[in-house]
């Protein structure tokens, strides 16, 4: 019996609209009325959720920062949040600079609520990317930026492309955080083993849920461990190999083809 459906949002729940579909939403509220908690489990922050939030219906847990911290949509309880330390974020900004110089970071703190952008981090950024407008990120020194504890620290560059720096990252052998990606123009840093498994695990030891009565749909490699720990992982169907090979099913249609819903109404029927 399924009791919690976690679900990413971009490339999974959500169309190329960046929308919930009638049919994703009807499908959502189907699985509300039985008693099934629905969860958004995101890289976004809850600035990022606000936008989608109405038209999904999400006014319970979320799990954000690809499962740094849980926090109540409705209510404003913080369930948890784990940061990255500063000597961790200065060693990794250290020994990657060395690899690939004059990469930019940006911290993202408060429980999502302040984004702390280095010089130049705007002039990369679009408004998608973190849904805040670049003109409102102003910029301080990388020596800020690393300063305080990150519940996510994202790195980019002007023109070294992602895999690469993810690459490089995972080269250094170093220890002390959790890097993926999520298929925005950066590479996402957490906690030492932080993932949006972990961040499912301590949501639902609060629900009294087991992970076996847990569905969970993703798409991209930050969605992997979940799709591994839940009871029934779903992947998109354009989800890389890796992810796909984590999961228990593909879905059975894309997010544009209202995949999520398919797979919900037939657990309902």
């Amino acid at each position: 019996m399924i009791r919690l459906i976690a679900t990413d949002l971009d490339g999974t729940l959500l169309n190329s609209s960046q929308a919930v579909s009638p049919r994703t939403r009807a499908a959502l509220d189907a699985a509300r009325s039985t008693g099934i908690r629905v969860v958004p489990v995101t890289a976004r922050q809850p600035i990022g959720l606000q936008q989608v939030a109405a038209g999904a219906g999400f006014d319970d847990w979320a799990l954000c920062g690809n499962g740094a911290y849980g926090v109540h949509l409705t209510t404003g309880e913080h369930l948890f949040a784990q940061e990255i330390p500063p000597a961790v974020q200065q060693d990794l900004a250290d020994a990657l600079g060395r690899v690939i110089p004059d990469l930019v970071f940006a911290s993202v703190r408060d429980v999502g609520a302040t984004f702390v952008a280095q010089h130049g981090y705007a002039e990369l950024a679009a408004f998608t990317d973190h849904k805040r407008d670049p003109a409102t990120m102003g910029g301080v020194s990388r020596a800020e930026v690393l300063a305080s504890p990150s519940l996510k620290l994202v790195i980019r560059h002007p023109s070294v492309p992602i895999p690469e720096i993810f690459a490089a990252l995972q080269a250094l052998g170093l220890t002390g955080f959790e890097a993926t990606l999520s298929g925005a123009p950066f590479v996402e840093v957490m906690a030492e083993g932080v993932t949006k498994a972990t961040g499912l695990a301590q949501l639902c030891t609060r629900l009294g849920i087991d992970r076996t009565e847990v569905l969970a749909f993703g798409d991209a490699l930050n969605d992997l461990e979940m799709l591994h720990w839940a009871g029934l992982g779903i992947a998109m169907p354009d989800a890389e190999a890796a992810v796909q090979d984590a999961a228990d099913e593909i879905a059975p249609a894309s997010n544009d083809e209202d995949g999520v819903a398919l797979v919900i109404e037939r657990l309902l029927t």
